[in-house]
């Protein structure tokens, strides 16, 4: 067997790569990180997910925007609010989770190399140093590519990254505008429209395909569409853009974008989000005897190998979903396959979270989908504004949906829309993997006023004695308590069934079952 520098080379220190690193070195291998950036992260960490996410919790609370149900719409807790207050909060995460994930990579004994990762063949990687230091090659019998992605650009867009930008410029900002064109109803997209709304900037969102969010339930994607509008968005969804240029008057420099329909839109800044595009350039895909698609990706497998098997690839640069949550679980699975490891996953039921304002968030089948495969199935709503909980946090407009099948009862999707939307479909996402709702959520109590109580007075309740589910059966809206969804897993009749011996022995089991499944043990 050759000898090889590492057992694995990951090239790109995002999700993926960090948590493919990590994994392997829990594994006892020799792993080393290629990052092209001083710091670690990627785009995730630093300009990203974390500052989108950032910024959107800067903006609900300097702007007010949660109490405004009882304060009234003008209120707000800062006046004239600018681009530094948001980012006085943003910079000071972004630099916590910088060093957090810079200590977990190294404490796990992971080698930090600095500079462009390429591949010079199959099984050597090329590290060229970001600052003229020369460059080293070395060998891996495993190799991930994390590289990420990048905005999709075009050169007939004058970007300056201050009037005409892109999601990764948004944090340069000087000030906040008046008018904003948004080119692009993706998820960056409209997150991004709905935080600049919530501060009182006039947004038009443009995007050719005619619906918000194509892959969303219908019903959710059209709540959040009027939520937009009722924050004065202008929504230009069928719209294709046929020109973008800047325009110098009286009033400053602003933006015309030319729509095909003969429409003009004039803003004072346009962010150009029309998707990403792998990081695949400069990473001499060729000389491994790889070759990216139109847009940069990396085409895999189920256990994310490439064409050449010894050679894998995860998050955003092999394409849908595309989202940091789902990128850490493919680094994870890719570290374990490669080195022989049984790994379990459900692909199908990992849960997809949309940081608009309102929050967004599902697991599971939508209605569209069930549709279309002849599933029958009944539909369950709750709304916040029917439940405690809901009155209290002051969100009116949230709703939860749960989609059952008709004769097996079985939960098929679970849709939320509202204040902690991500974090309630963690239930749904629990009660999903043991199949049935009638069985895991009826025996088990919720805290009141805590809004998961509705799963019993208005979920369970609802479940007809002769099996039939009715139309009004609801779930639970708002923030629930992971407490409470330990103790309905822990209790459930799979595990229980296994170990009789209390809640305590029980955790200790269902703690020894994550460790392998996981299989982050110490080394020897």
């Amino acid at each position: 067997m050759p000898q090889y520098d590492y057992d694995l080379i990951v090239i790109g220190s995002g999700p993926g790569g960090q948590r493919a690193a990590i994994q392997a070195a829990k594994l006892c291998k020799r792993v080393a990180i290629v990052e092209k950036k001083t710091v670690l992260g990627g785009v995730c960490i630093n300009t990203g997910t974390i500052p989108s996410k950032t910024l959107r919790e800067a903006v609900m609370h300097l702007s007010g925007y949660r109490e405004r149900s009882f304060y009234g719409s003008s209120y707000s807790v800062k006046q004239n609010i600018t681009m530094q207050d948001l980012l006085f909060r943003t910079n000071l995460v972004i630099k916590h989770e910088q060093d957090v994930t810079r200590h977990q990579v190294t404490r796990n004994g992971v080698d930090l190399l600095e500079g462009w990762g390429s591949f010079a063949d199959a099984h050597r990687v090329r590290v060229e140093s970001s600052e003229n230091h020369g460059s080293q090659e070395l060998t891996a019998g495993k190799i991930i590519i994390a590289v990420g992605t990048a905005p999709t650009k075009s050169d007939a867009i004058p970007f300056d990254h201050e009037t005409i930008f892109t999601s990764d410029e948004i944090l340069n900002l000087s000030r906040l505008p008046k008018t904003l064109a948004v080119v692009g109803a993706g998820v960056i997209g409209s997150e991004y429209t709905t935080i600049f709304a919530a501060l009182g900037v006039r947004i038009t969102l443009i995007d050719k395909r005619p619906i918000l969010l194509d892959f969303v339930d219908n019903e959710i994607a059209d709540s959040l569409a009027y939520q937009m509008r009722e924050n004065r968005v202008t929504l230009r969804l069928g719209e294709e853009v046929s020109s973008i240029e800047k325009l110098i008057d009286d009033h400053g420099t602003r933006v015309k974008i030319g729509l095909q329909s003969g429409k003009q839109v004039v803003a004072e800044k346009v962010l150009y989000s029309i998707g990403r595009t792998g990081n695949t350039w400069r990473l001499g895909l060729e000389h491994a005897g790889l070759s990216p698609d139109d847009r940069g990706r990396v085409k895999v497998n189920a256990h994310y190998q490439t064409d050449v098997p010894h050679i894998y690839a995860v998050g955003d640069v092999i394409g849908f979903p595309s989202l940091a949550s789902t990128s850490m679980e493919q680094g994870r699975l890719a570290a374990c396959h490669a080195f022989g490891v049984p790994a379990v996953s459900v692909p199908s039921l990992f849960p997809y979270g949309i940081y608009t304002i309102p929050e967004i968030s599902m697991v599971g089948r939508s209605e569209e989908e069930l549709t279309q495969a002849n599933i029958p199935y009944e539909v369950g709503k709750a709304r916040y504004r029917e439940i405690a909980r809901g009155q209290i946090i002051g969100d009116n407009t949230g709703m939860l949906k749960l989609i059952f099948h008709s004769e097996t009862k079985q939960l098929l999707g679970v849709h939320v829309m509202g204040e902690g939307a991500s974090e309630l479909v963690h239930i749904g996402q629990a009660v999903l993997s043991f199949n049935r709702y009638d069985r895991l959520l009826p025996q088990h109590g919720f805290q009141l006023p805590d809004a998961g109580r509705v799963l019993q007075d208005r979920g369970a309740g609802r479940l007809e004695s002769h099996g039939r589910i009715n139309h009004y059966v609801a779930a639970a809206a708002v923030l629930p308590s992971l407490r409470r969804l330990s103790s309905a897993i822990l209790s459930s009749p799979r595990l229980s069934a296994r170990n009789r011996h209390g809640r305590h022995s029980a955790h200790r089991s269902a703690t020894r079952a994550l460790r392998r499944s996981t299989h982050w043990m110490p080394c020897p």
